[in-house]
């Protein structure tokens, strides 16, 4: 059976727990869980260097993605967001081949041909996800967007976020059937109301892999998915192989399947 690329969000192993240790420390876990990639967390970084941090990754040929908070579109600007730039070169020194960034505010009058120039002369890709508010969270704008991108042969590839969608009670199977040829990187987490009606995070159950496997089928074959649910135990490792061993055979193809 073949084995497809996981990543591992380091928000995974929680916002406390992650700080404390600080992103460097994770490194060897992801290597021996079978990890393909690293993704650092901006919102997470504390002294870290991010020379260090790239040559540790490399060392241990993991390859890396740099999630970002920014929103590419902002209120207002017709332009692309003027941190992308920077961002970007932020990425490229923490070893990052991808930014991740969400939507932002995307209209019909932003500017798309300032933004291929930009990403055509950067060596980072840039990868736009589906996050959880109003503006970025749905369905129509990441259509609008990513149609209006490909016309104009736009250097840009999604993040699709499988649980993010229902914050904004969007249905992830839409999703991926509007938005799915689009995508080089999956996340993945389930999702369930608390009492309280808050929406948690959490790892997945069979119907979970189950509705992961079907939308995987509306992607490109063999794209890297992420883990960016709750990874918690007294051994990290071992809980980390466990999603990595799960995830990477996730949407084999019916011919393989057959012969299983």
């Amino acid at each position: 059976m073949h084995r497809y690329p996981v990543s591992i969000s380091l928000s995974s192993y929680g916002a406390d727990l992650v700080r404390q240790r600080g992103q460097l420390s994770f490194v060897d876990v992801l290597a021996a869980a079978g990890a393909t990639r690293i993704e650092w967390r901006e919102e997470l970084l504390t002294s870290e260097h991010p020379g260090e941090l790239a040559q540790a990754a490399a060392e241990q040929g993991l390859e890396c993605v740099f999630s970002s908070p920014l929103e590419l579109w902002v209120a207002g600007r017709a332009q692309a967001n003027a941190q992308l730039s920077a961002t970007l070169d932020r990425a490229q020194a923490f070893g990052a081949r991808w930014l991740k960034v969400s939507l932002g505010y995307f209209t019909d009058t932003n500017d798309l041909h300032s933004l291929s120039a930009l990403l055509h002369r950067h060596p980072v890709r840039l990868l736009v996800e589906n996050d959880q508010t109003l503006h970025g969270g749905r369905i129509e704008p990441m259509q609008r967007f990513f149609d209006q991108a490909e016309r104009l042969s736009v250097p840009v590839k999604m993040t699709f976020d499988i649980g993010n969608w229902h914050w904004q009670d969007q249905s992830p199977q839409t999703a991926a059937r509007l938005l799915g040829r689009y995508v080089d990187y999956l996340h993945c987490k389930a999702v369930a109301r608390r009492a309280d009606g808050k929406l948690v995070a959490l790892p997945p159950g069979a119907p979970d892999l189950h509705l992961w496997e079907q939308l995987l089928g509306l992607m490109p074959q063999g794209i890297s998915r992420a883990v960016e649910f709750p990874l918690q135990g007294d051994d990290l490792l071992e809980v980390t192989a466990q999603q990595v061993a799960t995830l990477s055979v996730l949407g084999q193809p019916r011919v393989e399947n057959a012969h299983v």
